[in-house]
């Protein structure tokens, strides 16, 4: 079953000097509930824009978008957004502080907010760093307060626009198994941006791979059937569904430098 619904959706940026810019064009997809999906594309493709749209962040120029079967009208409860940096936290607050904030603000109980926090701290390993601030946590766990702080909001979705991007590569690995265990364990649904094949391969069920920009669309939709141990970067069966994508987006991204120039 279908949970977001994007028809022939398109975005065009209206300039007040003429030249407007189309960033997606008819752009079409269903992402199924509970389902962990990926879009990936060169820079400039669009991708961020779509992600903006499902968010609510940016209105569709044309076509239909829907969440459940009902319009998307703007932002909501029912989606939470993870960001590629940490901006979005307070430097003053603790991470307790962080996860409880969007409770407070919808009128929950302190012991409900505080019960609540705690376990999603717990769920993405900040078990005992509670009372710690912004400023005293790696890049890593300042993401994980992210992610918990979404989570206890308790959306259906979870929207990441590249949330690992800014991570070295050892912690980029864990965070990806991390959340992998995450949406395991609740069982949301996932529309995740990235740029990076091997980091589509290792989380996704499904990538959507889409066309240089601008005015892009979906090129094509690649399903992941592989269990955990295939998802390591030198098993047979990633190497093949590597290649199968690398094919989509290698034409894709000549354009797109073609079109730098």
């Amino acid at each position: 079953m279908s949970l977001v619904e994007l028809t022939q959706v398109s975005k065009v940026y209206r300039s007040l000097t003429g030249g407007d810019y189309v960033a997606v064009r008819d752009f079409s997809l269903d992402i199924r509930t509970g389902e962990f999906f990926c879009l990936l594309g060169t820079s400039g493709c669009g991708k961020t824009t779509v992600l903006n749209m499902v968010a609510g962040f940016e209105a569709v120029s044309s076509g239909n978008l829907r969440l459940g079967g009902k319009p998307i009208a703007g932002p909501a409860a029912d989606r939470g957004v993870v960001f590629q940096g940490d901006d979005s936290l307070y430097g003053w607050l603790s991470a307790q502080g962080n996860v409880e904030f969007g409770l407070r603000m919808r009128g929950i109980a302190r012991r409900e907010r505080e019960e609540k926090a705690r376990h999603y701290l717990e769920l993405v390993g900040l078990k005992g760093q509670e009372h710690k601030h912004p400023s005293e946590l790696s890049g890593g766990m300042k993401q994980r307060i992210q992610i918990a702080r979404v989570l206890a909001n308790e959306p259906q979705m979870l929207l990441m626009d590249e949330p690992f991007a800014a991570l070295d590569a050892h912690t980029r690995a864990d965070m990806q198994r991390e959340l992998k265990r995450i949406c395991a364990a609740t069982g949301k649904t996932v529309l995740f941006i990235t740029h990076d094949i091997d980091e589509a391969i290792i989380l996704a069920d499904r990538i959507g791979v889409m066309h240089a920009g601008p005015a892009s669309k979906l090129k094509g939709i690649v399903p992941v059937t592989l269990s955990d141990t295939e998802r390591e970067r030198t098993h047979d069966r990633f190497v093949e569904v590597y290649r199968q994508v690398h094919e989509m987006i290698r034409d894709e991204v000549a354009i797109s430098l073609q079109r730098a120039h």
